[in-house]
């Protein structure tokens, strides 16, 4: 199974972007039973959560973020997405969703740069 991230890109500050990400070969049982995350990564900074959304639909964000992003989930679909709002120049980052199975198995996207202009 894989994920793979869209939806990024050049915005303006104060402006919005909603990020996708799909699951491909993961049967919906792993989906569904899985910890579902939103990560971003800047350029020599270590990898920084953003959202969660767990197994029993329990959401939680980065301090940075409550208030601007949503963090939402469509099982049917195996879709997890971000949406991002009042968007900051230090949001600019690589984002990664991240699947997290109970026993061990760990999914990770490829990453999508999303970049907020002053």
């Amino acid at each position: 199974g894989r994920l793979v991230e869209s939806g990024g890109g050049l915005v303006q500050a104060g402006g919005s972007l909603t990020l996708s990400c799909k699951a491909s070969g993961i049967i919906l049982s792993v989906f569904t039973g899985s910890d579902r995350a939103w990560y971003r990564q800047t350029p020599g900074k270590e990898r920084e959560l953003v959202a969660t959304i767990t197994r029993d639909g329990t959401m939680d964000y980065a301090d940075s973020v409550k208030g601007r992003f949503t963090i939402s989930k469509d099982n049917g679909k195996r879709m997890l997405y971000l949406q991002m709002s009042n968007l900051k120049p230090e949001d600019t980052a690589v984002y990664y969703c991240n699947l997290f199975y109970p026993g061990g198995t760990n999914y990770w996207g490829q990453g999508t740069q999303v970049t907020v202009s002053s």
